[in-house]
């Protein structure tokens, strides 16, 4: 009896158009409703599931990074090391090796260490990202927002005080280059903490752009070509070079503006003043010597990897340089005449826009202090030392940087 009372009501309803309408209708709300419902209970459980997902990430992640930290350790173990070359023998008779250090310059060089961690440069890097952060290019907002962290693929490796912040700067205009702007220290400092930290302090990439670093301790770090060449033998390597012994001026000089108390250069310079024996075991004196240094890079990279820019001609010609740079790295040359203006009262050039800004951008405060007076006598010692070191180095790179 129901039944057929149903189907006649279902077979009157049909008969006018307007009701088949309706019912059309009616029977739409209800398959809305229903799908609403079923996409309300299903996003309701997203959060956990969510969570859940990221901890699993997580945890592959501790693991992988483990991994990595193990097989980056075993490959810079199990790297074949090259002979010392033959030539160190002919020019140490001027050189000793550091066995120890003497205590004022073992405090000098922990504590340089520890301001070049807390120093007035990282200050200034860091208030640069914030204020490119905060007044964005259109191509870095874009990128911000897409393409992936990427472990490096050129590092500029050195070397102190030689131009290294200067350099960085300048490329960072190139719209295929982008750069962390703080040194991370991963390869002389915090390598333990692995190659997935390392990667997280990059920023984002898009294909066809190159990743960079800047950390010039790692020149005379001696793990750091082993552990460079274990993350990638691809690397590209920079180093910017200037004449050692005003490197070695710039050096204390900037030691002194944080430490004032510090003895004087030439009571650091020499082990004995009376027989004129420099001191290689301060640091200032010890990173200039660019061959030793170099020797070592070659034992895991070939000279091709490797390119030397003059910190001398980045004051005199910076486009000319940053041509050479761009060249090495495969890139079209966009950095050219028209980005620089050199500034007279710094004495080295400036960017008319630095990366991120439509602003004329100079080095800050801390680039381009006035050096002390040195008494002549100490550094003619010191271009004596230097020499050798300087023309095996010019024959090393093929390159004869004019120090001499």
């Amino acid at each position: 009896m129901e039944y057929s009372l149903f189907c006649h009501s279902l077979y009157a309803c049909s008969s006018s158009p307007v009701k088949n309408k309706l019912l059309l209708l009616g029977i739409m709300f209800l398959l809305w409703v229903y799908m609403l419902y079923s996409c309300v209970g299903y996003c309701s459980g997203m959060p956990s599931l969510v969570v859940d997902s990221y901890r699993g990430k997580e945890t592959e992640s501790s693991v992988g990074k483990r991994t990595e930290n193990s097989r980056v350790d075993l490959m810079s173990r199990l790297m074949p090391m090259k002979p010392k070359q033959a030539w160190v023998d002919d020019v140490e008779a001027d050189y000793d090796e550091p066995s120890f250090r003497t205590a004022v310059s073992r405090d000098l060089l922990n504590n340089e260490i520890e301001m070049d961690r807390t120093s007035d440069d990282w200050d200034g890097e860091m208030r640069g990202e914030q204020q490119r952060s905060a007044e964005p290019s259109a191509m870095s907002s874009f990128s911000n927002g897409s393409g992936s962290k990427k472990l490096p693929q050129a590092i500029i490796i050195g070397v102190k005080k030689g131009g290294t912040r200067a350099l960085l700067e300048f490329l960072r205009v190139h719209p295929d280059i982008r750069a962390v702007g703080a040194e991370p220290h991963f390869f002389d400092r915090n390598y333990n903490n692995g190659l997935e930290w390392y990667r997280e302090l990059m920023p984002k990439t898009l294909e066809g752009q190159i990743t960079m670093e800047k950390t010039p301790s790692y020149f005379v770090t001696r793990e750091a070509p082993a552990r460079i060449s274990a993350m990638s033998r691809d690397t590209k390597l920079i180093v910017v070079v200037r004449d050692p012994v005003t490197r070695a001026i710039s050096d204390y000089t900037q030691t002194l503006s944080k430490k004032p108390d510090i003895p004087s250069f030439e009571s650091l310079t020499f082990k004995n003043r009376t027989t004129g024996l420099i001191d290689t075991s301060w640091s200032a004196i010890q990173i200039g010597i660019y061959a030793k240094h170099l020797d070592n890079w070659l034992q895991y990279f070939p000279m091709g990897q490797i390119l030397f820019v003059s910190g001398e001609r980045l004051i005199t010609d910076p486009a000319g340089e940053l041509g050479r740079v761009q060249d090495f790295l495969g890139l079209k040359r966009i950095i050219t005449d028209k980005h620089f203006y050199f500034n007279q009262t710094k004495g080295f050039p400036c960017l008319k826009k630095a990366e991120g800004s439509s602003k004329p951008h100079c080095l800050g405060k801390t680039k381009g202090r006035t050096h002390p007076n040195i008494n002549p006598e100490v550094v003619q010692r010191l271009r004596d030392f230097y020499r050798p070191f300087n023309m095996k180095f010019y024959q090393m790179t093929g390159h004869n940087f004019g120090w001499d």
